[in-house]
């Protein structure tokens, strides 16, 4: 006769509870609402501006098991975010096609190519830093195919600021004159340099033989996706983000009219995203509006650890 002390044992072990991670992955918890805003300018007569944001996304449903609820997860989803604005350049609106072109392509490119693991660890992080250089270089052989298919689009090149976000890190790609922020704590800090003849002086304080890559109506740029002799040399970034943070893509239409404490000003008001970009524009153009303005403003929510 079995001893009920050896049964209840048994069941016990049997019936055991399997253990479960119920904390779910940084990225998965994030909240982040972007709105973006592009506007030809005072100035100007067409927008050659392109933006462009993206939510990538992975998820896990159970849709049937015979295992109890549990020991599955429940329905799980993480978001990672992609952000980019193109300031193209070119005669006769050819600029605004080079910016489509960089844009369109790198939206083909993460659904064909992605590496959507939105928890970063220094492998993938290292990853992203070589696969955001590949992104550009094929942008790049797409606008010179585009520029050579037709005599009216010779010569365009685009400026092409990207910022991908998963959890609570920031990698940034840049090449032009296009600009990413960062506003923490009342601080507005530059995450880019911007690839200009002005900006290389203005670093090295002396003369210096630097390659003109492209030119707009107030900016020689010394590298520009789609210029001639060469992929760009794209510079990326790595940044953590913390709860309350905004990001902006913008270009330098904006910067052009407006300092980077005007900026702050704005950003510091804590309106709703879709709001600051507008009224970004509005204050660029009342200031002038020399060129396209095209602003992109992300508003991080992160929860502590």
């Amino acid at each position: 006769m079995t001893d009920p002390s050896d049964a209840n044992a048994r069941r016990a072990v049997l019936s055991s509870l399997l253990g479960t991670d119920d904390v779910p992955p940084l990225s998965a918890s994030v909240q982040v609402t972007i709105a973006g805003v592009s506007h030809q300018g005072a100035a100007r007569h067409g927008n050659e501006d392109h933006f462009l944001v993206i939510r990538l996304g992975r998820e896990q449903e159970t849709l049937a098991t015979s295992l109890s609820g549990r020991d599955v997860p429940a329905q799980f989803r993480e978001s990672g975010y992609v952000m980019l604005v193109a300031d193209g350049l070119g005669e006769g609106g050819a600029g605004a096609v080079a910016s489509r072109v960089a844009l369109s392509t790198m939206a083909h490119l993460m659904v064909h190519h992605g590496k959507w693991n939105l928890r970063v660890d220094p492998i993938t992080a290292d990853q992203f830093f070589e696969r955001a250089e590949w992104f550009y270089a094929q942008a790049d052989t797409a606008v010179h195919a585009q520029a050579a298919s037709e005599p009216a689009l010779k010569g365009m090149t685009t400026a092409l600021t990207a910022a991908c976000s998963a959890g609570d890190d920031l990698f940034v790609a840049h090449v032009g004159h296009s600009r990413a922020y960062l506003f923490s704590a009342g601080q507005l800090q530059r995450l880019t340099r911007d690839h200009t003849i002005e900006q290389h002086f203005a670093d090295t304080r002396r003369p210096a033989a630097v390659e003109r890559r492209a030119q707009d109506l107030r900016h020689v740029l010394t590298d520009a996706v789609g210029a001639a002799g060469g992929h760009p040399l794209v510079e990326v970034d790595r940044f953590r983000l913390k709860d309350g943070d905004c990001v902006l893509l913008c270009t330098n239409g904006l910067t052009d009219m407006l300092t980077d404490a005007q900026l702050a000003e704005v950003l510091a008001l804590r309106r709703e995203p879709g709001e600051q970009c507008r009224t970004l524009i509005e204050l660029a153009n009342r200031a002038g509006g020399a060129d396209n303005i095209t602003v992109i403003i992300a508003e991080y929510r992160i929860p502590p650890a």
